[in-house]
């Protein structure tokens, strides 16, 4: 038997459904009813318990409890089990085992060891009353530390960074985060939309971006996610843009949005090159249309003159609001962009310089298209224009271009306007094919005409020079070329010369030495020849082997 006797049953009406329970079995759990019943024995205490702040759902699940019936915990129901068991005061104190111990217990094991199940408990918590009890019992704190914790294991759970297309040509393939097979299953299933973290409400959502951004998460990370945020919350539908918000539920879904873009803003990373320029400028005009604060649209426009030299000139091709805006495209805003980037260039990199110039010249061609672009306005972009030129080796010819459109758009302008808006060009920097264009433009003044038909008999004059002088240095070139090969030349026949005039004398010296002993030879054979004639006719005889003379003495006859 129940230590507590109550013999009548309470009526609890939450919601507009009424439960009508026993009183013992109520007391047996709660410490809050269980004194209720106590000082009000016999009184309808129907309109004590009318304000349990909780749902039928959640007061049916506390119920079934009390009756000893089973209990099934979810990730959505267990953070409102938990506070209503907290409000009723049904802990261990008052009974063993009791409801606030089952819930909290479910909570730590089942919910904020993962991913999905700490999403889904957050995005269960629908009213301020519910979530105050939640925060006094650390149950969002759990969550939103479980969620931060895992994104900083796995940054795939925010999403794919968004590639900058000029910054990812090089390294397209280099420092990309690669899962391994399981963890790329389980991106797959967080593809989904309910477990994603841009599902949760801006409450939630803002502290925990701010948390991974006091953790040091990633940059690139953190802005993918944000601005997969702001398609989901804040960006409008074309359909809604034409249209008058004119409901209140319209009204409060443009401030729910306003101040969604305002969160996005303060959380977006200042780092360059997280999101392409294309981003932010769609993100700067969805906040402009908004009305958001002027922080706000400061933030994003320092953010896109960061990185303007990355930009497109459809990023700097942000419509007007209000109907006070006359002209097609906000020529203000690109003028602000424009000082964020000088103001923040360091004058290392002047590729940097070049490209934001030819970019502004872009910009000053397309808005010249306006037929509502007024003079002051065209003439005060491209005096910017010229600015942005400064210190680049860039022509003129992207102004006389733009001037031109502009002269056609508008050829309702007088003479005196037409060399006012003229008056900005600089004729001695156009090319020789803008300069003979331009002197064939009726559209000119004529005091400009004559200024570019100067520059160009100029231009004419040095390309003469050019090719006059292009002959003569090749002239001199190529006699100096012939001089050289002459020498070369009278070198190479000199040389050949000496090595024959070499092997001449190897001749002649053998020839000498072969008729010096042919000449000794024949002066012996001489001598010999003679002294044997000699010996032969003295009567000797003679010998090559033997030198003796015999001379035959002739015997005396004496007379007897």
């Amino acid at each position: 038997m129940s230590r507590y006797s109550f013999s009548k049953d309470v009526q609890v009406i939450v919601g507009g459904t009424p439960f009508n329970l026993h009183r013992d079995l109520l007391a047996a759990r709660s410490s809050k009813l269980c004194k209720l019943f106590k000082e009000n024995p016999d009184e309808d205490l129907s309109h004590l318990l009318s304000d349990i702040p909780t749902s039928p759902e959640i007061f049916e699940i506390m119920a079934r409890f009390c009756y000893n019936f089973q209990v099934n915990f979810t990730p959505e129901n267990v953070i409102a089990v938990s506070c209503l068991a907290c409000y009723l005061g049904m802990t261990e104190a008052h009974s063993p085992h009791n409801l606030l111990n089952k819930s909290l217990s479910f909570f730590e094991h089942e919910v904020i060891t993962g991913w999905n199940e700490s999403i889904r408990s957050l995005k269960a918590i629908d009213n301020p009353t519910l979530l105050q009890q939640a925060v006094q019992l650390g149950l969002i704190d759990g969550c939103m530390d479980s969620i931060i914790n895992k994104a900083l294991d796995n940054p795939l759970l925010l999403g794919e960074p968004i590639k900058n297309p000029v910054l990812d040509d090089d390294d397209e393939h280099e420092s990309v985060y690669k899962p391994n097979a399981k963890r790329q299953l389980f991106v797959l299933d967080w593809k989904s939309e309910d477990l994603s973290l841009t599902s949760l409400h801006l409450q939630f959502y803002e502290p925990i971006i701010r948390g991974m951004i006091q953790c040091k998460m990633g940059s690139n990370y953190i802005a993918s996610n944000l601005y997969q945020y702001a398609k989901r919350w804040v960006f409008l539908d074309p359909k809604e843009t034409d249209e008058e918000d004119t409901s209140s539920s319209e009204g409060d879904c443009s401030n729910s949005k306003r101040v969604a873009i305002e969160a996005i803003e303060r959380l977006l990373p200042h780092d360059r090159g997280v999101l392409p320029c294309a981003l932010l400028s769609e993100m700067l005009q969805y906040a402009t249309v908004l009305e958001a604060s002027d922080n706000c649209r400061d933030g994003f426009e320092v953010r896109i003159g960061r990185q303007l030299d990355m930009a497109d000139v459809n990023d700097l091709l942000i419509p007007s609001q209000g109907y006070s805006k006359e002209e097609k495209y906000d020529t203000e805003c690109v003028r602000r962009i424009l000082k964020h980037f000088y103001h923040n260039f360091t004058g290392k990199d002047q590729c940097g310089l070049n490209l934001v110039a030819e970019l502004v010249e872009d910009f000053l061609g397309e808005v010249a298209n306006d037929i509502d672009l007024k003079k002051d306005s065209f003439t005060s972009l491209a005096e910017m224009s010229i600015a942005a030129s400064e210190g680049t080796q860039r022509t003129s010819d992207g102004i006389y271009r733009a001037i031109d459109i502009y002269l056609n758009k508008h050829k309702y302008l007088t003479e005196s306007e037409r060399e006012e808006i003229c008056a900005v060009l600089e004729c001695n920097k156009l090319s020789a094919e803008a300069c003979e264009h331009a002197a064939q433009n009726e559209r000119l003044p004529v005091r400009v005409a004559v200024q570019v038909l100067f520059v160009g008999q100029l231009h004419l004059r040095e390309t003469i020079t050019k090719e006059v002088a292009v002959p003569e240095e090749r002239s001199k070139k190529s006699e100096e070329d012939d001089e050289d090969e002459k020498v070369m030349g009278e070198l190479e026949k000199m040389s050949s010369k000496v090595m024959e005039l070499e092997k001449e004398c190897v001749v002649m010296r053998r020839e000498i030495q072969r008729g010096y002993m042919r000449k000794s030879n024949k002066i012996e054979k001489e001598k010999t020849n003679v002294w044997r004639e000699m010996k032969r006719k003295l009567g000797c005889i003679s010998s090559l082997n033997r030198n003796n003379c015999h001379v035959k003495k002739k015997k005396k006859v004496h007379p007897r």
